[in-house]
């Protein structure tokens, strides 16, 4: 299923300039030591980056060498769970791979970030949860006009998204940016090195998943999701729309234009992207009855922690939190009305 149907030119319509740098310039010998200052920084103290580092320069060339000679293959992943706070499943790369990761991003992003949305605002340059809580306040009070109409919003989740991303969709949205096929081979090796069930499904192109774990995991869903926020944009035409990773919310003064498009957004993520909106998740609400987004519970004149984030970080310091780890939950509570918290801290 090929997204964007026009080499050059975006299915929304309009031209666009391709992604100009070649296979070389992503393997380069110096691409690859600049993503090594980029990848070291705060990991000094591993031992598997302290081992890689002892033959840096030999390491280097040969991943190069078989980057060059397309006799690269991506390694297995270590596999562990943390609790974020729900439990999450993690796979980590090794320092090799996860070198070329960093190369393959620092010359990727600045091309596909252009791209996106200015409302999409997970793992972006100059974005972030706090930006986005912002926009959703800017956006509540444009259609609430300063809160004397009703604000109306939708709010949905899409269900397991990082194990659903389809390999084969992914490919063929990014081979209608990138016309080297080089390139279209590296990132197939990173895209294939992970599969959400090894071993169980049929042919290849039904691999589905992307690891948590990875930097390009977060350019790669980014892109994946490209087209539904154009499609957001550009074809329901819908002016007030917020997404974070997998997590977005329209707000409009219409309920009934929110309740109508709920259809066309669940029919052009399964069939266009094959994701499924979570079922528990999908509700449209006033703002005035408050809305969780972000951790937050948003009302037109103030927003609150969610419940559950409030009880989780005062368990942590019960336990025994560190001065650091408090002074990162006062800098979070300054974002909204935290005052009862904040005296307990």
């Amino acid at each position: 299923m090929i997204l964007l149907k026009t080499p050059g030119k975006t299915r929304w319509g309009g031209a666009f300039k391709r992604f100009s740098h070649r296979h070389d310039d992503i393997i380069s010998v110096e691409n690859l030591l600049e993503a090594w200052k980029e990848f070291i920084r705060g990991k000094r103290g591993k031992r598997d980056v302290q081992e890689f580092q002892l033959h840096l320069m030999d390491n280097i060339f040969s991943l190069h060498e078989d980057l060059k000679n397309k006799t690269y293959k991506h390694s297995t992943y270590k596999h562990f769970k943390i609790s974020d706070p729900k439990p999450r499943d993690i796979h980590k790369a090794s320092v090799r791979d996860r070198l070329l990761h960093h190369a393959i991003y620092r010359i990727l992003y600045p091309y596909f970030d252009k791209k996106f949305i200015a409302d999409s605002y997970s793992c972006r340059i100059n974005k972030g949860t706090h930006r986005a809580l912002k926009r959703f306040n800017h956006f509540a009070g444009k259609v609430s006009k300063n809160n004397t109409k009703q604000c109306w919003i939708l709010k949905c989740d899409i269900r397991k998204f990082f194990a659903s991303i389809d390999h084969n969709s992914l490919r063929y949205i990014i081979m209608n940016y990138v016309e080297d096929e080089n390139v279209i081979w590296l990132l197939t090796q990173i895209i294939d090195s992970f599969e959400t069930a090894p071993g169980t499904l049929r042919h290849t192109q039904d691999k589905k998943g992307l690891p948590l774990g990875n930097l390009t995991s977060q350019l790669l869903v980014n892109i994946y999701m490209n087209e539904f926020d154009q499609f957001v944009k550009r074809e329901l035409k819908f002016k007030y729309y917020i997404r974070y990773a997998d997590d977005f919310v329209i707000l409009s003064h219409d309920r009934n234009a929110l309740i109508e498009n709920v259809r066309y957004i669940e029919r052009f993520l399964k069939g266009r992207l094959k994701l499924e909106l979570h079922p528990d998740k999908v509700f449209i609400k006033t703002l005035s009855s408050g809305v969780d987004f972000l951790g937050w519970v948003h009302f037109p004149h103030h927003r609150v922690l969610r419940t559950t984030t409030k009880r989780r970080m005062l368990k942590n310091l019960a336990l025994g939190g560190s001065t650091a780890k408090c002074a990162s939950y006062l800098g979070m509570l300054k974002h909204g009305n935290t005052y009862k918290i904040i005296k307990k801290l």
